[in-house]
């Protein structure tokens, strides 16, 4: 039983943040869905289209009520913005998520999917008003025009290339980094794989790691072209998604690596939609939570296990054999046990 006067309050926010974090990840899946549908058809011989965001939206405006389409795509984004400022200021869930590295780490992704909702929205106003089309809808051109720009402009700056080498090679590092993830199967903590049946966790695990492993060559290649572009000093070395993934296409394996690294991103995109329904969602706030007769758990995060593990129960038995606890201790202390989403929902 919970005796705390402000669990109200972290209900309401756990509500808001897990509505945005699905809506989130339900936006991504689509764009990457779409992203990767685009690069398939460049695969097999269509060379009109546009493998990038830019491409994604103006083929969703095209769709029966594209229009609403794409603003409820853009509201989602912001949700998922709103799930990694909540990030930032609550810190993440875990033993050390409100150390600085991992607000920092939240902050750039929150930066990111704000300018990635803000390019949406102003998509979709644009083509409110009869102004899409090509790719431009407010976007300001393609993603490679975008990119070769942007490019340029660093490299007018002071110290420029350095800029722009250090920001490619962060765009390496993090595509590395997405591939490690997935290899190592980490999205496991966030899901309820206890609720699944085998043949969907397979289901699960083949999206996830596949998935991972085609968003992480993307972005490492993408990285690479950024420090390339730093070291010749030639903005148009630099390159977007759709040129990108062209450049696969290019390789001695041909379209069929274009084909492989696009159905890989269709797979992520599934993932995503994965994520949206069956992630089991963790909360900061839940830390320090006060249980009857006002003994207090410590404040640390309650580590993720499976819904409908032996273990994702609330017990107060004692973990090693002795004596049961009299009426008096009863429900009054709470052995270290793993908490699974259902569990901390009652927080």
């Amino acid at each position: 039983m919970i005796g705390n006067s402000g669990a109200g309050g972290r209900a309401a926010r756990r509500a808001a943040t897990e509505s945005a974090a699905r809506a989130g990840l339900a936006a991504r899946g689509v764009i990457y869905l779409l992203v990767g549908a685009l690069a398939l058809q460049i695969a097999f011989g269509d060379s009109s289209e546009q493998a990038d965001r830019q491409g994604a939206l103006a083929e969703l405006a095209e769709q029966p009520l594209g229009s609403v389409m794409l603003w409820v795509l853009g509201i989602g984004l912001v949700g998922m913005a709103l799930w990694r400022l909540s990030e930032v200021v609550f810190g993440k869930a875990g033993p050390d998520g409100r150390k600085w590295t991992k607000r920092s780490a939240s902050a750039a992704r929150f930066v990111f999917y704000a300018f990635v909702a803000y390019t949406v929205l102003t998509f979709a106003a644009a083509n409110g008003n009869g102004e899409g089309g090509d790719g431009g809808g407010g976007g300001g051109g393609s993603g490679d025009e975008q990119s070769r720009d942007v490019t340029a402009r660093v490299l007018d700056l002071p110290g420029g290339q350095w800029i722009l080498g250090v920001a490619g090679a962060g765009i390496i590092v993090a595509g590395v980094w997405m591939g490690v993830r997935a290899l190592l199967r980490t999205f496991h903590k966030r899901l309820r794989l206890g609720e699944m049946s085998r043949r969907t966790r397979r289901i699960v695990d083949v999206t996830g790691v596949i998935g991972g492993l085609a968003r992480g060559l993307v972005f490492t290649v993408v990285g690479v072209f950024a420090v390339r572009a730093a070291s010749e000093y030639e903005p148009d070395q630099a390159k977007g998604l759709d040129d990108t993934l062209r450049t696969f296409a290019d390789t001695p394996a041909g379209p069929v690596l274009l084909a492989c690294v696009a159905a890989g991103l269709v797979l992520f995109g599934l993932f995503s939609f994965a994520n949206a329904v069956a992630a089991g969602l963790r909360y900061p706030w839940s830390r320090g939570v006060r249980f009857a007769h006002g003994n207090s758990r410590s404040r640390k995060a309650f580590p993720y296990t499976p819904c409908g593990s032996s273990r994702s129960r609330i017990s107060t038995a004692p973990s090693h054999p002795g004596p049961s606890p009299s009426s008096k201790d009863a429900g009054t202390t709470v052995p270290s046990t793993s908490w699974s989403l259902q569990a901390a929902s009652s927080v």
